[in-house]
């Protein structure tokens, strides 16, 4: 009797795991994966990137009767444009969408939609977030027991206690 062959365990970056963390926050808003939210200075300019940001991507509702096979429509990229600068996009949204399509490899965009508001820069508005209490940091510390590398086992210890951490914020 022939035996499988054992699975290895091989070693795997952080990198890796990101996107299954992450893709399903982003589901919530449209986005099928981070690439327009996390490249989106490279998509839109430094100088545009600075005054705006998507807020989601708005799908077009399926008609009934049509094809499951069928291509989706293009959906509309929803950003937030510092107001004086609306009139601006307005005249780059063209530009903005064929840049979109082009990084993502498909005509996932049709257009582009306008909201007016403050964007929130790096920092600015975002609420400071508590450290972990000793609850947290012994909760991680027993999951992280029998790992022998000190500085994996360190590292382990600070992101459980951010995980296993209550979502509560200190503004």
């Amino acid at each position: 009797m022939v035996s499988a062959p054992r699975k290895r365990n091989v070693p795997r970056s952080l990198g890796e795991f990101v996107p299954q963390a992450i893709n399903p926050v982003i589901a919530k808003q449209g986005f099928g994966e981070a690439d327009i939210l996390l490249h989106w200075p490279d998509i839109a300019g430094a100088r545009l990137a600075a005054v705006s940001e998507p807020l989601r991507l708005q799908w077009p509702v399926r008609p009934p009767g049509r094809s499951p096979d069928a291509p989706p429509e293009p959906a509309s990229l929803i950003l937030r444009v510092e107001g004086a600068f609306a009139l601006e996009f307005q005249h780059v949204g063209p530009l903005l969408v064929e840049r979109v399509n082009a990084r993502l490899g498909w005509r996932c965009v049709g257009r582009v939609v306008l909201k007016q508001g403050p964007v929130r820069r790096d920092g600015a508005g975002r609420r400071k977030v508590l450290p972990p209490g000793p609850v947290e940091e012994q909760r991680a510390a027993a999951m992280t027991e029998g790992i022998e590398d000190d500085d994996l086992r360190g590292a382990l210890n600070r992101l459980g206690a951010r995980v296993f951490q209550p979502q509560r914020a200190k503004t």
